[in-house]
Parts: structure tokens; C-alpha cells; sequence
């Protein structure tokens, strides 16, 4: 028998496998228990298009379902996209109760919850609330902020360096963290680099997910933050591995520091069905974001190593004394290879 706590608690794990693939739908996991408590179908949406949690849960359980649990981490949906209502289904179903972490801040889909008391179905939500949250944090913030969830990640030194005073800066992070960077990157729907990055460097900016170096199926999209067009035409991200955009000036605007306008070039990723964005390459960039508030998360990869001169890993980003520096809560610490990894969330303004 499995309670309802440790049934959402295995349904927030199955939502993390959607992760990278579901966009510009959100991660969503499901698992339905039995009249006796038994675990009798489970599953996660896996992409966008593709059958709902609920759905591939209740195709699993058949008739076990009828008079039973449903646990999902989010609202079930309560119109008609590119599937139908998962609150009809659950209906339809036979189920007793349904317990949801969530609620769907998606107008479009919300209601659910709503359909299923109606039909006189038990309904509470809540449960492990933060925890799914935290899961699907995302898709959940670019449909409140209306513009992708940003992470920038940086690798440096312990004295913060990025690469040394001659340029060199491969690799600054050991080869545990560069893998980790890989994983990092097949669960995002973008990478954004600056050309800077492109010039001095020429990365590739692809999921390699084997240790052998080949590339994974599943790509995001590359874009070049390059307000002149500066992007070689030989340059790697111009190749045939992912789809690439690079946005200038002309095509984005220009922002008030004469730049490409990055509001507008994350409007046009959300617009794009794009949900969760990586920055990546660039102090300058990266310092742009950070003055314009568009990021969300920090991750960074401190290597135990000092440099004393060279390239920073931040330039810039609009602070000009202590009290306004920009405050973040740790969430999560670790050591990755011989390096430290430490994930970070932005405080809300009003809160510095």
C-alpha cells in the first residue's frame, strides 16, 4: 500500500523525466493508486503533443483506476489543445479522488480542479506543493512572467576568473563538470551565448550527452546575441548540429545601452514556445541580463584553482555600490569532480 504523500513524492520524480522535451508544455507526472491503495498506473508527459501524464497513467491502470486516486504533480488540464481534457478523462475514469501539487496558473488550461469538484470527484491540492514547484520552476515561471525561465551558468576560478590574462580558458572547469554541463543543457529549450564568446572561443553549443562526444537527438536552439552580425559564416554555431538563431540589433531593436534589445529577443523565444533558457559565454552578456533583471538562476562551477589576472566571469551588471548588490538563496551545493557547484536563485527586487 503507498500513501498519497509518497505517491506525489514518485510522481514529481516521473515529471523531472520530461525534462528538455515537453516545451511549451510544462514537466507533469502521474501516478493512480487503486480503492486499496496499490499503484496500478504511472507515467510523465513526455513531449509536446504527445499523451498527458494522466493519460499514459489511466492507458496503464484500464479498470483499476475506477474508484481510486489519481496523484498529479500539476492541475489536470481542462480544455481542448493539441489532446482533449485531462479532467474528463479522470471522469470518465471512475476515480474517487484526485490529489494535485499544483494548481495551473495557465489560464488556457486552468479549471480543471474546478470540473472534477463539480462532477463530485474529492479534490485537494497542495501536496508537496514546493517540492513540484521546484520541478517544473521553468515552465511555471515564463507562463507568470510571460518570457522564458533564465539560468546563467559560468565556470571560473576561485578568484573568479573565466580564463587567464593570455585568453586561454579551455578548461578552466574539469572534465566531470563539463559533462555535467551537457546534462545541464539536454534539459533546457535554448543556450544563449554573446559573439564575443563565438569570436574568442567558436563553440559548438550542443547537448554531447556520451562521454565518447557524440551528440544527442534532441537539440536546443542556439542563439548568438550579435548586435552587428559579427558571427563568422564558418563558425561552429552556424553548422548543421541544431538550429540556430542570431539576433542583431536590426532584427530585435536595440536596448537602451545600444545593444540588441534582450526583452525583446526573450519575447520572441516565448513566442517560439521556448520555456527554459541557459545562458552561457560572455561577462558581458551575462552582466547585460543581470542589469536588465531577465535572470532567474545562477549555476556555477568554482574550480580550485587561482589565476589572480585574466578574463572575469561578470562584467558589468549595473551594481555601482554594496547596497545594491544582487542577493540569492542557495539551493543547492555540491562537488562535481574536483570542482564545487552551487545553484542559486535570484531574490526578488523588493527583497534586496
Amino acid at each position: 500500500m503507498v500513501t498519497e504523500d509518497e505517491a506525489m513524492r514518485r510522481a514529481i520524480a516521473q515529471a523531472g523525466r520530461g525534462l528538455g522535451t515537453t516545451s511549451p508544455n510544462p514537466v507533469v507526472g502521474c501516478l493512480l493508486l487503486s480503492a486499496d491503495g496499490e499503484i496500478v498506473g504511472e507515467g510523465f508527459h513526455a513531449y509536446a503533443g504527445g499523451p498527458h501524464a494522466e493519460i499514459v497513467a489511466l492507458a496503464q491502470a484500464g479498470e483499476r483506476a475506477r474508484g481510486g486516486v489519481c496523484v498529479v504533480t500539476l492541475e489536470p488540464c481542462n480544455h481542448t489543445g493539441r489532446t482533449g481534457p485531462c479532467s474528463e478523462a479522470l471522469i470518465q475514469a471512475g476515480l474517487r479522488r484526485v490529489v494535485i501539487a499544483v494548481d495551473d496558473p495557465n489560464p488556457v488550461a486552468s479549471g480543471g480542479a474546478a470540473t472534477l469538484r463539480a462532477a463530485g470527484l474529492q479534490v485537494e491540492t497542495g501536496v508537496r506543493r514546493a517540492e513540484a514547484e521546484l520541478g517544473n520552476i521553468a515552465w511555471l515561471t515564463a507562463v507568470r512572467r510571460a518570457r522564458p525561465f533564465v539560468t546563467w551558468k559560468f565556470a571560473a576560478t576561485l578568484d573568479g576568473r573565466s580564463a587567464a590574462a593570455d585568453g586561454t580558458s579551455q578548461w578552466v572547469s574539469s572534465a566531470e563538470s563539463r559533462f555535467d554541463v551537457h546534462e545541464l543543457r539536454s534539459t533546457v529549450d535554448a543556450i544563449v551565448a554573446g559573439v564575443g564568446t563565438v569570436l574568442a572561443d567558436d563553440p559548438q553549443l550542443t547537448v554531447r550527452d556520451l562521454r565518447d562526444g557524440s551528440l544527442a537527438i534532441k537539440q536546443p536552439l542556439r542563439v548568438v546575441v550579435d548586435s552587428r552580425g559579427r558571427t563568422p559564416e564558418n563558425a561552429r554555431v552556424r553548422d548543421a548540429a541544431a538550429p540556430t538563431w542570431i539576433v542583431t540589433a536590426a532584427e530585435a531593436g536595440q536596448g537602451p545601452d545600444g545593444r540588441v534589445d534582450l526583452n525583446a529577443v526573450l519575447t520572441e523565444l516565448y513566442a517560439r514556445g521556448i520555456r527554459n533558457v541557459l545562458l552561457e559565454g560572455g561577462p558581458t552578456l551575462a552582466g547585460a541580463f543581470l542589469a536588465a533583471g531577465l535572470v532567474d538562476r545562477v549555476i556555477g562551477y568554482v574550480a580550485p584553482k587561482l589565476l589572480g589576472a585574466g578574463r572575469p566571469a561578470l562584467v558589468d551588471a549595473g551594481i555601482g555600490t554594496i547596497a545594491d548588490a544582487l542577493e540569492l538563496d542557495f539551493t543547492d551545493i555540491a562537488q562535481i569532480g574536483g570542482d564545487l557547484r552551487f545553484t542559486a536563485s535570484l531574490r526578488p527586487a523588493k527583497e534586496n
